[in-house]
């Protein structure tokens, strides 16, 4: 029997999420079969906080309307011990009745004017008051006298999000008393007292991790962990003021509750949460995912079954990244009885395959930057007198597209990648080839200092759009911070828009384009063009693909910069000129000397390219393919076109995470096909193959087995020109491939 924790064993993990009927109408013998059915090692019970689902003696502690005098919690976590399984009790605790309003006022979140915030028929607390720091905790301690579970969870634990700002006379106090200052009275960006209270309020909440943790630990002992939940979602950690950085380096164990479907994402998303989560937490924590076995969308249908296909798909993009499953179902009882089905088999998979999908080391070529404070200070755009959910959406539009395009066009390019913490650069140095800065605006000196350093040991480096040209909380600088690793300065003035399109007016000055150096039309087939110059000098490799056009679409926004001698320029801009009628469509200026695209080749052999023109928000928005090949390009250009692994036949359909353990590599393939208009939508499983992989050798020379675990069989491999290559027939929704070295 393993001596570990529970937070480094308990794998595989269910959850009804209990609803207030319940009490009345649960089926404890035929949860209990299902436990046994899909194979869980732990479950997470519905507790208190909105909600008591047992005989709380807490004054105000609203009990379910069915519990009556029973105790529903305690009969799920008796039934669980039996079944020898671990138990989480989840608190949802951010809102109250109205008894507790009326009597405890001073603990709910209001406006400007003194009014109440609401959600539904509830109010909404307050973190700054003793609900918080006083009433919570003794639930929790409650809890653990009555029920000993072995850790907490928590889904509403930061409290009120920053759509609306609390001026209760909490946070005006504990405001004034950490900085000195008076609550800004509305959302602006540009004013330094909203920023120190955007700051204040990331430091509170991972006060209070701290302080739920000591909570429940004292009183159930150092393995009785408190670990809230976070989102997978960038800017929906930001909007609760979760430093994710700061918090999961203070936990044991992430709680991932990622329902998230967008018109944006697929379910690659799912990957790229797992990995960032992991570069944060570590490789050896776990991060079991809320995985819904309902319907989920704009609206979702909560007592419906979810595609199995779909549910396929999000778990085994999870899986890829390093995610735990754990199913989900809101009540306890469902007239649609298809939700029951489709969790079993992907558990058993689960179960009969864990040994290669927890205790490895990620291996990539590429890591691709971000910071919350990239999108916090840089993401917006000054004064905003509307609700905070419109600078969230101007983060999304000026700083996620960028991160979400580069990649999108990692993944069509089937090249892999691992997403790195801004203050994380300097352990970068070794593990990646190629670091990539998406558009981050804000960079404090040491973070560029940590670029540096990455060029310096040979690393290569791609910075895009306004990349380092303010600090890290918005301090203006007068050129970027990396401007001489790059050669790149920024000038006044700026082309273009990053915003969306929302008119004709604005389609029409969005019809720019890129030239691209040198050009080559005169030497290839069409019309004699007179004004064409001669076909000299052959295109860099970052343009590998396009040598038979001189223009690209462009449309995105460009910020004016100047280069140093020695930096080569690749594109420029061409100015925007009529699209209708079609009898003006023309360029009025063919050609410009704006610099859209450099390169430069640093002393330590490292290869610089910074991307002016905002083509990885360009992508991740409109899906023009040169821009994703400009983008890969330059990724094949700097790893001399030798990745960590190679696919032929299904490039941009099926996309790769590999992964090292011991004397193996573990390679995950996934289908990456979208057929619905609505991303992270699927019904239909299209199969593709066959597909060809290549390995380099990296200095091995035995033979080796290739095992693929959702097939069950064995596939042959060769050693080609430095590489082990063998064929994998078809995937489904995703394959496991181990690679046994002698």
């Amino acid at each position: 029997m393993s001596t570990q924790p529970w937070y480094r064993t308990a794998l595989r993990w269910g959850q009804t999420n209990l609803v207030e009927l319940d009490p009345a109408r649960y089926d404890d013998a035929w949860w209990r079969a299902h436990w046994q059915r899909t194979n869980v090692q732990g479950v997470i019970v519905n507790a208190g906080g909105i909600v008591a689902y047992y005989p709380s003696e807490m004054p105000l502690h609203y009990r379910a309307t069915a519990l009556g005098d029973t105790d529903l919690f305690g009969a799920i976590v008796a039934s669980a011990r039996e079944e020898g399984l671990k138990v989480i009790a989840r608190m949802d605790s951010n809102r109250v009745a109205d008894d507790f309003y009326r009597a405890h006022p001073d603990w709910i979140c209001v406006d400007v004017e003194g009014k109440p915030f609401r959600q539904a028929d509830k109010y909404v607390t307050c973190i700054n008051s003793p609900y918080y720091s006083e009433y919570l905790p003794k639930v929790m301690e409650e809890v653990i006298r009555r029920y000993r579970p072995d850790g907490f969870s928590d889904n509403s634990w930061p409290g009120m999000s920053r759509e609306r700002m609390c001026h209760c006379r909490n946070c005006a106090t504990k405001f004034a008393e950490r900085t000195g200052l008076a609550l800004p009275r509305k959302a602006d960006w540009s004013n330094e007292t909203y920023r120190a209270w955007i700051r204040w309020n990331y430091e509170l909440r991972t006060e209070l991790w701290e302080l739920n943790n000591r909570v429940t630990r004292t009183a159930g002992g150092p393995d009785c962990v408190w670990s809230g939940m976070v989102s997978g979602d960038v800017l929906a950690n930001c909007n609760r003021f979760i430093d994710i950085r700061a918090i999961l380096k203070r936990t044991e164990i992430v709680m991932l509750d990622h329902q998230r479907r967008s018109g944006i994402d697929g379910f690659e998303q799912n990957t790229e949460a797992g990995k960032r989560l992991h570069e944060l937490l570590g490789w050896d924590g776990l991060i079991p995912e809320s995985m819904p076995q309902y319907q989920l969308g704009a609206p979702s249908f909560r007592v419906v079954a979810m595609a199995p296909s779909e549910v396929r798909l999000w778990s085994s993009a999870a899986f890829a990244g390093g995610i735990q499953p754990w199913w989900h179902h809101i009540g306890a009882f469902h007239e649609d009885r298809r939700q029951y089905t489709t969790a079993a088999p992907i558990f058993a998979w689960y179960k009969a395959n864990e040994d290669v999908l927890i205790n490895r080391a990620p291996q990539a070529d590429v890591g691709v930057v971000w910071s919350q404070q990239n999108h916090d200070y840089f993401g917006q755009s000054g004064p905003d007198t509307s609700l905070e959910t419109k600078s969230i959406n101007t983060a999304n539009d000026r700083t996620q597209h960028p991160y979400r395009g580069v990649l999108k066009a990692l993944d069509k390019a089937g090249l892999t990648y691992l997403p790195i913490h801004a203050d994380d650069i300097a352990g970068a140095i070794g593990r990646v080839g190629v670091l990539v800065l998406p558009n981050i605006g804000a960079m404090s000196d040491s973070q560029a200092d940590a670029v540096r350093a990455f060029a310096a040991a040979g690393g290569s480096v791609i910075a895009t759009g306004e990349t380092s040209q303010v600090g890290l909380h918005g301090e203006p600088r007068t050129d970027f911070a990396l401007a001489d690793l790059f050669g790149v300065h920024r000038a006044a003035g700026s082309l273009g828009s990053w915003e969306p399109i929302d008119t004709n007016i604005e389609l029409y000055n969005r019809h720019t384009y890129l030239r691209l150096l040198p050009e080559l039309r005169a030497g290839t087939a069409g019309p004699r063009d007179a004004n064409a110059p001669a076909a000299t000098g052959t295109r860099h490799p970052v343009l590998n693909g396009l040598a038979d056009t001189d223009v690209i679409p462009f449309g995105g926004y460009l910020p004016r910069i100047t280069v140093e001698s020695g930096v080569d320029v690749l594109a420029t801009w061409i100015p925007e000129f009529p699209i209708f009628p079609p009898e003006t469509s023309w360029m009025r200026v063919p050609k410009t000397d704006i610099p859209a695209a450099t390169v430069r080749t640093h002393a330590s052999g490292a290869k610089l390219v910074w991307f002016a023109a905002d083509i990885d928000r360009c992508f991740a928005r409109d899906e023009n393919r040169e821009h994703a090949l400009m983008l890969a390009g330059a990724v094949r250009w700097m790893l001399n076109d030798t990745p960590c692994v190679s696919l032929d036949g299904a490039r941009g359909c099926v996309t790769p995470s590999l992964y090292v353990q011991a004397n193996r590599q573990i390679l995950h393939l996934n289908n990456r096909i979208q057929t619905s208009r609505i991303a992270g939508r699927m019904d239909t499983l299209i199969p593709i193959g066959p597909i060809t992989v290549r390995l380099p050798l990296a200095g091995r020379t035995a033979p080796a087995t290739v095992e693929l675990r959702v097939a069950g069989t064995t596939v042959p491999a060769r050693i080609e020109d430095g590489a082990l290559v063998f064929t994998v027939a078809e995937v489904l929704d995703h394959e496991v491939a181990v690679i046994a070295w002698g």
